[in-house]
């Protein structure tokens, strides 16, 4: 395994921001000789399960996670301006329990918890947290904010939170530095809250396309998402052209006075090992009542469905409010 392994990292699936499309992503990672990589889409696993079965075939260990979004309070509480609403959370599956209750927690998140994103709370994390890795993330995570407003104890407030969350070992204070002024303050003041919480540290560069060269198309892709245009002066923009996929050499260039940071991306990957069994379907299996085979229970579902709403269906017939005829809805039905 090389001596660094990127553990923060968005493919085409995170929608409109990620660059990275799978296939060239596998074929750039073996030419740089990692062994390991991980995904960590925003506030999703679109991409996880493609991801696993390609990267497999390459021979490069798939390492699989999401960068989740976490509501300051609780997941219930919706209101207010985006700014404020969430902060940026890594999470990585070690192992399939770390995987199914990755899926529990963005189930969550999108059903409970969405507002502008999908977000889970503390509270359902630390209900979640088994078989987990987490990372403190970009600027945008809790412990970066805390630190850039210069509120140093609640950095470490949150920080410890976190590791009584994951547990011992589990819980990495993540440095990033891609040019940007306010990484180099968050740099230092991690070293800082490590030595405070006694937590481990780990280096990243948040991945979003692939070569330096795709900075430009990556921020048109950034403007389609966002809706503005590229001469938009107020807008959402990353920093110089730094967020590729860098091979470990260059990673151990910007890092090389922080080595266990770097080292520690690839303990973590060595602890990563989740397996999805990609020739075994895991198909639901439903109980069906006496009498019915599975499609005629389940035809006799839809009926029953449509009964249910036919009078509000003549209500809105009466109104003019219908686009349709009842024999045309009758008609769906029965197709």
């Amino acid at each position: 395994m090389s001596e660094f392994i990127h553990l923060h990292l968005h493919t085409e699936y995170s929608l409109l921001d990620g660059a990275c499309k799978i296939g060239e992503l596998l074929d750039q990672a073996g030419k740089q000789g990692m062994t390991a990589l991980a995904v960590t889409e925003h506030g999703n696993m679109f991409s996880s399960v493609v991801f696993h079965d390609k990267a497999r075939q390459k021979g490069i260990k798939p390492i699989l996670g999401c960068e989740t979004y976490v509501a300051p309070a609780s997941r219930h509480v919706k209101g207010g301006p985006i700014q404020g609403s969430n902060n940026h959370l890594v999470l990585l599956a070690e192992n399939e329990v770390g995987y199914r209750n990755l899926i529990k927690l963005v189930s969550a998140a999108y059903v409970e918890g969405f507002y502008y994103r999908p977000r889970i709370d503390k509270e359902l994390l630390a209900q979640h947290s088994a078989g987990l890795i987490g990372l403190s993330s970009c600027l945008k995570g809790e412990v970066p904010m805390h630190l850039r407003a210069e509120q140093e104890a609640r950095a470490i407030e949150a920080a410890t939170t976190y590791r009584d969350i994951f547990g011992p070992g589990n819980f990495f204070l993540e440095m990033q530095y891609q040019g940007i002024d306010d990484q180099r303050v968050v740099n230092e003041g991690l070293l800082r809250v490590a030595k405070a919480a006694e937590l481990p540290l780990v280096c990243t560069n948040d991945v979003h396309y692939l070569y330096r060269t795709d900075a430009k198309p990556h921020d048109i892709l950034l403007c389609i998402g966002t809706g503005k245009t590229v001469n938009e002066a107020s807008r959402m923009k990353y920093h110089g052209n730094e967020f590729y996929l860098k091979s470990a050499e260059e990673m151990w260039q910007v890092f090389g006075d922080h080595p266990e940071a770097l080292l520690n991306t690839v303990r973590i990957a060595e602890r990563c090992n989740v397996d999805l069994g990609k020739t075994v379907n895991h198909l639901p299996d439903f109980d069906v009542p006496g009498g019915y085979t599975l499609d005629g229970y389940f035809e006799s579902m839809v009926w029953e469905g449509f009964k249910r709403r036919l009078p509000r269906l003549e209500r809105m017939l009466a109104a003019g409010e219908l686009r349709h005829t009842l024999d045309e809805y009758r008609e769906r039905v029965q197709y």
